[in-house]
């Protein structure tokens, strides 16, 4: 969906204008991908703006950056200010917040150590990421031919640009076949993710999920949905899950940012259980908007309302 234009992004301890957050070509980061970035969501709640597990977000940028060896001085709380001032600044209820680290213009070649290390912050509106009608009705979905990247090629723990040259090519062979999305199986042939999202199966009233080693990026909206299955008493297991079991599951759903809660009707044009949202992801869903929303009380403390009266620093 195209990106709807705001008014201040955050470089480097500034604020700047929109139309003046730009690049050298020859940035190292343009030839090599070398990149890291989070997203995160901010929610229209009953008590105004909140964003959501704003301080986890921010760890695992500095936790991205760090296996890239990409030093910037800016802690996860300071971070965490910046991300509350840019959606008080930019006057926005509900958006999407995207910090980025970037290694800019210095020297083209392999080695990016002597590239300035360049930190930005954005946000903007966005919607339901696999449209209005996905999260009540469910998408149709493949198994990708793409494999993810294996242990000790690409490290999948960080939420790296290059990372998503693979996810790009999941997307985009399910969508040419006419998917919403694809599924990527791991180096060994177990169920990985989907191009941008984690996946959880139901299988005998319990929530499995791939492990951290079937080289998914640890996502913070997955390890909130097996807190809050654990809330409602739904068993979560982590284990390697082979590509029939999806077939078979009773229930499919991705979660993430930016697909938050959506249960899958199909794989390979299987349709799976009765074909619409199954009673374990309707809980988890409702659950989750509640939360979300501030339908319910922040039990996990999870939301920042961001009109608190903080400022940015530096």
């Amino acid at each position: 969906m195209p990106v709807q234009k705001t008014d201040k992004i955050w470089h480097n301890g500034k604020w700047i204008n929109w139309d003046d957050a730009k690049i050298h070509v020859l940035s190292h980061v343009v030839s090599y991908g070398s990149a890291v970035f989070d997203g995160l969501r901010c929610y229209d709640t009953k008590q105004g703006p909140a964003l959501f597990r704003l301080h986890e977000h921010m760890q695992r940028l500095i936790n991205s950056a760090k296996i890239y060896r990409m030093e910037f001085p800016y802690t996860a709380e300071e971070l965490s200010s910046v991300a509350i001032e840019l959606v008080r600044l930019n006057k926005l209820d509900a958006c999407y917040v995207r910090p980025i680290v970037l290694r800019g213009y210095g020297e083209v070649g392999v080695n990016p150590l002597h590239s300035v290390v360049e930190v930005y912050m954005a946000c903007w509106r966005w919607g339901a990421y696999l449209g209005a009608e996905a999260l009540a009705k469910g998408v149709d979905v493949c198994v990708s031919s793409w494999t993810r990247m294996a242990p000790n090629t690409l490290p999948a723990m960080s939420k790296a640009a290059c990372n998503y040259m693979n996810s790009q090519l999941i997307h985009m062979e399910a969508e040419i076949n006419g998917f919403a999305e694809g599924i990527a199986l791991d180096a060994s042939g177990h169920v990985s993710e989907g191009s941008g999202m984690n996946i959880f199966l139901v299988l005998d009233g319990t929530l499995l999920t791939p492990p951290v080693a079937a080289s998914i990026l640890p996502g913070i909206t997955r390890d909130s949905i097996i807190k809050l299955a654990a809330d409602l008493n739904i068993p979560v297991k982590e284990a390697n899950i082979p590509r029939e079991m999806l077939y078979l599951a009773e229930e499919v759903f991705f979660v993430g940012t930016a697909a938050e809660v959506t249960p899958l009707r199909s794989i390979d044009r299987i349709t799976i259980g009765k074909g619409v949202a199954g009673p374990v992801t309707l809980r988890i869903q409702e659950e989750f908007f509640a939360l979300t929303s501030g339908r319910k009380a922040d039990r996990h403390n999870w939301l920042t309302p961001v009109n608190a009266p903080v400022v940015a620093t530096r």
